[in-house]
This record gives C-alpha cells, structure tokens and sequence, in this order.
C-alpha cells in the first residue's frame, strides 16, 4: 500500500517543480511591454478582476438609483395627488361661495326692486312626501313670519308660508296638487287660475273662451286671491290644447334662498287740500 502513495507524492513534487519552473521563467521573460511575462499576467488578471467587480457595483448602483428615483417619482405622484385633490375641494368651495354670493346678490336687488316689505330666508328642508310638495326655511313667527304670506325669489313665484313655528316655517309650493293663484296671461292679459301638477308643471284653467294664450307667454300674479301680490312671474306657457300647461319660473330642484313678502306695499298718503280751501269750507 506504500507504493501508490509514494507515487502521487512524486507526481505531486514533479508538478510543484514544473509550475515552479514555469513561474521562475515567466519572471525572467520579458513581454512587448518591458515588464515580466508573470507580472504581465497577473497585471491582466487584475485589471479583469477590476473591470468584473466595477461592472457589478455599477449595476448594482444603477439598479438603486432607478429604485431611489422609482421611489421619489412614486412619492411626488402622491403628492401632487394630495394637492390636485385639495385644490379641487378649494375650488368647489369657492366656487359655492360665489354661488351664494350671486344669489344674496339677486335677492337684494330684488329687494331694492318690489314695494313690498320683505326678508330673506334660507331653505333648510323639503317635503318628504310627493302628495304634499314643500320647502322648509328658517324664519319663523319670532321673525314675523305669519300664513299665507308669499314667498318668492328673483326668478318668481315659488309658494306661500302654511305652518310657521317660532323659528322654522312650511312653505307650499305653488306646483303642489292643492296649491292656485289667480293669474294674467301676458300680452293678451287673460286671467285664469293656476294649479299645481303632479308632474311639476301648472295647469292654467278657467280661462275665458275668447282667451288667446301662445306657447312662450310670460303668467303673472293677478292680486285678487288675498295671497300673492300683482305681477309676480309664475311660469310660462309650454303647451296649448284642451289644457294649458305651464313650466314653473322657478327651479325649485335648485332652491336655497327665498323672500317672503311680509307687508303690501305702502298706500300713498293722500294729497291734502289747500288752506285756503279748508278755510272755505
């Protein structure tokens, strides 16, 4: 068994001295270069060796600052998500309050326009039920708010107040089933009475036979119900035949703000007569 070892060791010890060799040589050779055959070599495997890292941690840093970059890309998106979000809510309330500025703006033009003694007034609620068409504002017997009295906005006519509490009122839209008014077709000024639909519209009825009412006709107020004052915009004329159908002035899909009328127009004092003619008599 001895044999086969002292074999591999001299095959061990001839290799040794072959690479031996072979390291001296290439130490005493010189290449192109003027440097030895060995430290060329190692020269070379050491470049290679250099170039392999610096290609790893280049891809290795290429690969975290398109992650970095990922990352910062993906937090300024929210954030400019955030921001787009906060304006848009900006916006709307700015844009709500512009709105409401228009209409306060309408209603005391409106105000400085009629005769009639008014306060403005909120809408807080609506009615619940289809059978009863309503609004709910928030001015009530403690601002002196009483029934019957007419409600209006620029636009016209929208109903009169029927239950009032000490801070709140109902008010009945004219398009309820229940609710008339006594009105004039302008130009041809033909009076009838108006009723409320079930749909939203008017019915006008009562007219006389030799009435001329035209699609697009402008309805008014009469005066002569004890409610609505003369002149108020009711709706207009949508449709002739057997019955006339009219479209409400107001949107009462959109209806905030609302007037009520809460005393007639002042009656102009009379002229009292000269002195001198009280002295005769």
């Amino acid at each position: 068994m001895a044999l086969p070892d002292t074999r591999h060791r001299v095959r061990y010890l001839f290799v040794a001295v072959m690479v031996g060799h072979i390291l001296l040589i290439s130490t005493q050779v010189s290449s192109r270069s003027g440097v030895s055959v060995l430290q060329a070599a190692l020269m070379d495997g050491h470049t290679e060796t250099q170039r392999a890292v610096w290609a790893v941690v280049g891809a290795g840093q290429a690969v975290w600052d398109g992650y970095v970059a990922l990352r910062g890309a993906r937090e300024d998106n929210q954030r400019l998500s955030r921001e787009a979000a906060d304006l848009r809510v900006q916006l709307q309330q700015e844009r709500a309050a512009s709105q409401a500025v228009d209409r306060l703006r309408a209603l005391l033009d409106m105000r400085a326009r009629v005769p009639w003694k008014t306060t403005g007034a909120d809408v807080i609620g609506g009615s619940v039920s289809p059978e009863f068409r309503s609004i709910v504002i928030d001015r009530g017997s403690d601002a002196g708010i009483l029934p019957d009295m007419a409600v209006i906005t620029p636009a016209g006519l929208v109903g009169r107040v029927v239950w009032p509490s000490a801070h709140a009122a109902t008010v009945q839209l004219i398009v309820d089933k229940s609710a008339a008014a006594a009105v004039i077709v302008e130009p041809s000024r033909a009076q009838g009475i108006v009723f409320g639909n079930r749909d939203g519209t008017l019915r006008l009825d009562y007219l006389a036979p030799s009435a001329v009412v035209q699609p697009g006709n402008q309805v008014v107020t009469a005066g002569v119900d004890g409610i609505y004052q003369k002149g108020i915009v009711v709706g207009y004329v949508e449709r002739v035949g057997r019955t006339v159908i009219l479209r409400t002035a107001v949107d009462f899909t959109s209806l905030e703000s609302v007037l009520i009328v809460v005393a007639p127009a002042p009656q102009p004092t009379p002229a009292r007569p000269p002195a001198d003619a009280q002295a005769r008599q």
